[in-house]
């Protein structure tokens, strides 16, 4: 079955350049385009497309704004259309947090450049989107339950590692916003273009309890903050004792990801079960799944976000199917679990 999509930008250019792109896939269907959000609405409403590609920055009602009244309105899967700016990385990440499914990161230069290094990106992003649509249209995630005092009773030492990709920023401002200010140090990697990992650090830091930051090459890990790995030409690992630190180092893409998350966890194998939890949420793929299972095999704890939950259970499922997960829960009972497990 196709996958019926819209495409919605100002630029007649970029319109062409996106539906080549799409059309390059016998499985996509591109079945209108849309120069605003007016056209597009009544598109929207007489086609019932399964996925729309949206371009964040167009006159009149922008791109954010119009995904708002898509989400309120009619539930459709979104793939948002961004520059690789700050501008641009701030409202994806609101986007993001609105429901959009993923996003498309232009690049810098010629529009040109558009086809020579998509390498495929745009239409599996756009292919996993029209995989959400249902769920999308009947799922209603569980609001964070704000904050905790405190951890529990004592903290056990143990460190928090997290992976996310499709849905996750969603994800995580739902997981991290029921996170106690004193929480257990906590390392994330969340598959994202290169440069955007420092604006969702802000934002995330802006939302929940604790301190959230990007992390940096050997910087130590401390209870009550959140490390956000940082997205481009490196991996983020876990080295040392008293404290665990930060190693950020260039390494070839794993599972086509810079950061993997998949180096992130098997850097912890290493470890003992007294002395991490790892975790996956919500995500397209594999990366994470081995990580998960050499953790588990070391006897430390894991965690993978329910079926139901996750908007796309790709990495849940292989880590599940691999043998990596102790626990499969929804997203609103992984914090308590987790501040559980970092308890005596």
């Amino acid at each position: 079955m196709s996958v019926r999509t819209i495409i919605v930008d100002d630029s007649p250019t970029m319109r062409a350049m996106i539906a080549g792109l799409l059309r390059q896939d016998r499985d996509i269907d591109v079945i209108g385009m849309a120069a605003n959000a007016a056209e597009a609405r009544v598109m929207i409403r007489e086609r019932d497309p399964d996925v729309v590609t949206l371009d964040v920055e167009m006159p009149g009602m922008n791109g954010i704004d119009f995904l708002e009244k898509i989400m309120s309105l009619r539930p459709t899967p979104v793939v948002m259309l961004s520059s690789h700016t700050a501008k641009g990385a701030e409202a994806t990440l609101r986007a993001l947090s609105l429901g959009a499914v993923d996003c498309y990161a232009k690049p810098a230069g010629r529009i040109s450049d558009l086809w020579s290094n998509d390498a495929g990106r745009l239409v599996q992003m756009v292919k996993a989107a029209a995989s959400c649509k249902y769920k999308l249209q009947g799922r209603t995630l569980a609001q964070p339950a704000g904050p905790a005092a405190h951890i529990g009773k004592a903290w056990n030492g143990r460190m928090i590692a997290i992976a996310a990709s499709t849905g996750g920023v969603e994800a995580l401002n739902h997981l991290l916003g029921s996170f106690p200010a004193d929480c257990p140090p906590t390392v994330i990697v969340q598959h994202m273009p290169a440069g955007y990992t420092a604006m969702l650090a802000r934002s995330l830091d802006r939302a929940a309890a604790p301190k959230v930051m990007e992390a940096k090459h050997n910087m130590p890990l401390e209870r009550g903050h959140i490390y956000i790995a940082p997205a481009g030409p490196q991996h983020c690992t876990i080295k040392g004792r008293s404290p665990m630190r930060s190693i950020i180092d260039d390494g070839d893409p794993v599972n086509g990801h810079r950061p993997s998350a998949d180096r992130l966890f098997a850097s912890l194998a290493s470890y003992g079960p007294s002395d991490a939890v790892g975790v996956i949420l919500t995500g397209m793929g594999d990366d994470g799944a081995r990580g998960l299972v050499a953790m588990r095999g070391a006897g430390i704890p894991t965690i993978g976000q329910n079926a139901e939950t996750s908007l796309i259970y790709g990495m849940p499922r292989a880590a599940a199917e691999m043998g990596g997960l102790d626990d499969v829960l929804p997203l609103s009972s992984i914090a308590a679990r987790l501040m559980e497990l970092c308890s005596c």
